[in-house]
Order: C-alpha cells, then structure tokens, then sequence
C-alpha cells in the first residue's frame, strides 16, 4: 500500500525527546515546534516550592508547574490560541487561597482529580491547548529531590535546593530521591524511538539530574540508538554550580550515564552584555565559561554558537537552539 504525501512528511520528521525543567525546557520546545510535530517533552517532576508545591501539599498530585509550561510552550502561535495560552499561564495577584497559583497549575490539579492521574490530565490539558507533541511527566512517583552536600549534611525539597539560603557555600556532593522512583512506562518507550535525545538546558542538580535518577531512564538513553546531545548553561546558579566552566558541566552529567556517552555538547561561544552581567552578579551568578578544548575531551562534537537572547533576562534563543537540534538530528 502506498503512502499518502502526509504519511510521507510525516516519517520523515525527525523525533526529538528532550528532558528538562523550567524556563529551559519551555524556550527550547518553543522553537522546536516551528521545525517537527515529533517532539517529546519529558518533565521532571520534583518541583517542591511556590505554587506547585502548594498543591502538591495540598492535593498529593505531582507538581503541575513545569509541564504546564511545557504544554504552553508547545501549544499554537496563531491568534485562536492566544487566548488559553494566556489563560494557562495567568497568575492570581490577589484571593484568599488562590494568591501566587496559576491557572494552568489549578487546572491540571483539577483535572488530575478528574480524571484520576496527573499522566491522565496531561493528555487531556494536551488535546485543550491543541499541543504540537507529547508531554509526560518522567515518573508517577512523588518523590522529593535530597541533596548531600560536601560536609555530608542533606537538603530536602527541590525548591530549597534551588534557592540555598542553607549553607549556600558549600558544593553539593550529589542528589537522590526519596522514595525511588520508577520511569512513566510511556517515556520508556518513546526512549526507544528516537531520533535525538536532549538533555538540558536547564539547571544542572534540580531540572536536570533528576531525570536520570529515576529507575529505567539511564538504560533507557543508553540502549537508545538516538543522538545525546547535552545543551549548556549560559550563568552558573551560586549554590548549585558556582565557579563551573561548560566542560564541568559535561562531567556532571556523564557521572549519571552509565557509559557516560555525550555524542554533542552545545554551549554559548559569545559574551554576554555587560549590563546583564552585572545584574547576575547580584545573584552571584555569572557566565558558563565555554572552555571548548576541555569539553572536546568529553565529547565527540562540541557546537560553541551564540545561542543566548538578551532581553531584561538572559535566555537561551529558542530558535537558535531549535535549528542546532534538528541540524544534528540530519547529520
């Protein structure tokens, strides 16, 4: 039987699995989405401050937030969209209870209520928002992010991992999760398909890592015949990943990969305007520096661009990063 021309345009669409959290993950699959519908978005699920966390308390759902943002960032550009995107992402400024939520985050609550299961109410919010893509959430357990810090001492929450008021001058040794937790059956499999697998970008210990500590994920991306392509911080994060070049980075992360396979690394190669780098210092954050020879080292193609936007924040440029990612999924 022949192939109709859809089918054909179809196949032919590079499949594209990424892992992450946050801002990260939102700006890369919003650039991915003008260049394949064969996205898979798989979201970490460990978020445990603001107003995820506060359902989770609440309900005993996984933390809504980051696949809310993963569903926006997939969802249409066009004008008949706009509205539910904005919706999605409105947060109540005011309201006994509902103060700091967001529309998106009591939605997907209600519906994992609804349905019964947050892995349900993603495919429901998927099908409202019209999503170019997949999103799972990486595991059904709720399980809390730890991190032991060099003095053997341990931080408990993702959120209080992510801020560090708690002895923030002290390098974490490593995290876990507390209880094990087991992959979403679905994500395995689309593991197994894929064309690029991408980690990142994102923050390295609390959007990152957390994928590959739950129980199938790092088999999964080893067996996998896919492209592992890591994508780069632009500032290190103070508490997380202080005084780190790109290529400590890399080290990081093949500590997680059982064969420690990174086939590309992609990371900034231009500076960061002054302005910018002074607001950051305010954080005690400042530019990943792009030390390439080190990283070729641990890596078999190193891609060094300029791939960040410049506007009151500085993100990565969700087209530029796209086009990187589906280049190599060609190569």
């Amino acid at each position: 039987m022949k192939r109709s021309s859809k089918e054909n345009n179809e196949r032919h669409e590079p499949k594209v699995v990424v892992f992450g959290g946050g801002t990260g993950i939102f700006n890369l699959l919003r650039g991915l989405k003008f260049y394949t519908s064969n996205i898979v978005a798989i979201v970490t699920m460990m978020d445990s401050g603001g107003s995820s966390g506060r359902l989770r308390d609440e309900f005993g759902h996984l933390p809504p937030g980051d696949v809310r943002q993963a569903l926006v960032a997939l969802s249409p550009d066009d004008r008949s969209s706009l509205t539910l995107r904005q919706l999605f992402n409105h947060r109540f400024s005011k309201g006994q209870g509902l103060e700091g939520h967001s529309f998106g985050n009591l939605f997907l609550t209600a519906l994992a209520e609804i349905t019964g299961g947050a892995d349900k109410a993603i495919v429901e919010a998927g099908k409202i928002l019209g999503v170019r893509g997949k999103v799972y959430p990486v595991t059904l357990t709720n399980s809390n992010l730890v991190a032991r810090l060099e003095d053997g001492s341990e931080i408990v929450g993702e959120t209080n991992i992510d801020i560090r008021k708690e002895k923030p001058d002290l390098k974490i040794d490593y995290v876990y999760l507390d209880p094990r937790a087991y992959a979403y059956p679905e994500v395995l499999r689309e593991i197994e398909t894929a064309d690029v697998i991408v980690l990142g970008p994102g923050d390295l210990f609390t959007s990152v890592i957390p994928n590959l500590l739950v129980d199938g994920i790092v088999d999964s991306i080893n067996y996998s015949r896919a492209k592992k392509v890591y994508v780069c911080n632009l500032m290190t994060k103070h508490g997380e990943s202080d005084n780190f070049a790109a290529s400590d980075f890399v080290k990081e992360i093949k500590t997680y990969l059982e064969n420690g396979k990174i086939d590309y690394v992609v990371l900034n190669g231009s500076s960061i305007p002054e302005k910018l780098v002074k607001r950051y210092e305010k954080e005690k954050a400042y530019p990943v520096k792009a030390d390439v020879d080190e990283v070729k080292k641990l890596a078999k193609n190193v891609i060094a661009r300029s791939i960040a936007t410049a506007g009151t924040l500085l993100r990565h440029d969700s087209g530029k990063i796209a086009r990187i990612i589906i280049d190599i999924s060609t190569r």
